[in-house]
């Protein structure tokens, strides 16, 4: 038997937090809805929580809200009741402030997508529009029970790659701070030892102690220097062309990455408001704008072209030559049966999975050539300060 932590709320709107335990997550769920209360959100327990550091995103915060509004609907409760219970439910103060604005808005006769689209850091476009398709088609519980799955997938994605890019982002910074303390406090105590004796040191040495030197005198140069490189990239990444290039260099570099990540992330994005109700070409609009690399992104505005003139989505993908092959034969196909929606939700899971195999490829070889790397630096110090030593010393290399 597994213990779950539970937040459950009464048909009066009592909310309440406890544990039960059950042999999983479903039957946990089962066991609450037959006592009487409705579950708003049910976790495994961890059996050891202390000394863990936790916080909310806005991104969190809006999963939890969809999480607890589509648990609420489903059991039959109104928007506005919902609305008021999630309001009383202990959480940041900015989201439940959103929140009674949101409840606010309904009361006063505005529809639910009107009312979150006057918050858009909370509610993204993507978000309003699904709502608002499932306003129109009376099916609002549904909409937001496919909105909780498509946030969920989206946060392992991004969890999954930045869980793999921890290392080597750790060991470009440990390296880095080595070689900069070998240059700065190490070499200086040699540098001394070396002038008194004051014979002529091998040229790598030189070399060596003149970029030490270099470093501890003008370093306020190199902060400069750097700090200046990163506003200009900065500026620069943020221009529509800068971007652009940007973006190609990044699909030349990681190609293979790249078009996974972005291949799941449109076609889930497509597939989810394609089976909320939105229209085709709505629903292309915000599929494209999910899309972060500017050069697929730019690739993808020629499909709504070619949607409107009757050639579906299959056709004009392929023209654009920045999607695989798979999956383009798999949104054919899905085209061809009717049944689209259902078979881009099919490649992005195919991709999100096949995504965690070439980012372990990806770090496979990126790790032994950044360790490389470090090991030429810091080996081109070693055996420099060797050279000098051996020199001194007057022995044979």
């Amino acid at each position: 038997m597994a213990l779950f932590s539970y937040r459950a709320t009464s048909l009066d709107g009592v909310v309440a937090d406890g544990l039960i335990e059950a042999p999983d997550e479903a039957i946990a769920v089962e066991r609450l809805r037959s006592s009487g209360v409705i579950p708003l959100k049910v976790d495994a327990q961890k059996e050891d929580r202390k000394g863990r550091f936790s916080f909310r995103s806005s991104k969190g915060e809006l999963l939890t809200f969809t999480t607890e509004l589509s648990a609420l609907l489903s059991a039959g409760l109104p928007l506005d009741r919902s609305l008021n219970i999630l309001s009383g439910i202990p959480g940041s103060r900015e989201m439940q402030q959103v929140i009674r604005s949101v409840l606010k808005s309904i009361r006063e006769g505005i529809s639910f997508s009107d009312a979150i689209q006057k918050h858009p850091k909370v509610f993204p476009k993507l978000y309003v529009n699904m709502v608002r398709a499932g306003e129109a088609g009376g099916v609002l519980d549904v909409v937001l029970e496919k909105l909780n799955e498509f946030l969920e997938s989206s946060k392992e994605l991004k969890e999954h790659i930045f869980a793999a890019m921890i290392y080597p982002v750790i060991l470009i910074a440990t390296g880095g701070i080595s070689i900069i303390v070998l240059l700065t406090y190490v070499l200086p105590k040699f540098t001394v030892i070396f002038a008194d004796l004051g014979t002529s040191l091998p040229l790598p040495t030189q070399i060596l102690l003149g970029m030490s030197n270099a470093l501890q005198s003008y370093w306020w140069i190199f902060l400069a220097l750097i700090g200046a490189g990163w506003v200009f990239l900065r500026n620069y990444a943020r221009s529509d062309s800068g971007r652009y290039r940007l973006d190609a260099f990044k699909l030349k570099l990681m190609g293979g990455v790249i078009s996974k990540i972005e291949t799941a992330r449109f076609c889930r994005t497509l597939g989810t408001l394609l089976m909320s109700g939105v229209p085709l070409l709505q629903a292309l609009n915000n599929s494209r704008d999910v899309i972060n690399n500017q050069v697929i992104a730019s690739a993808v505005n020629s499909v709504s072209k070619g949607a409107k003139e009757g050639k579906g989505i299959a056709v004009p993908l392929s023209h654009t030559q920045v999607f695989p092959q798979l999956a383009l034969s798999m949104i054919k196909v899905g085209e061809e049966t009717g049944q689209l929606d259902a078979m881009l939700l099919k490649v992005a899971s195919a991709y999100e999975k096949g995504l965690k195999g070439a980012l372990k490829k990806l770090i496979g070889v990126m790790e032994p050539a950044m360790i490389l790397g470090m090991g030429l630096v810091i080996g081109f110090i070693v055996i420099s300060m060797l050279m000098a030593v051996f020199s001194i010393m007057d022995l044979p290399m």
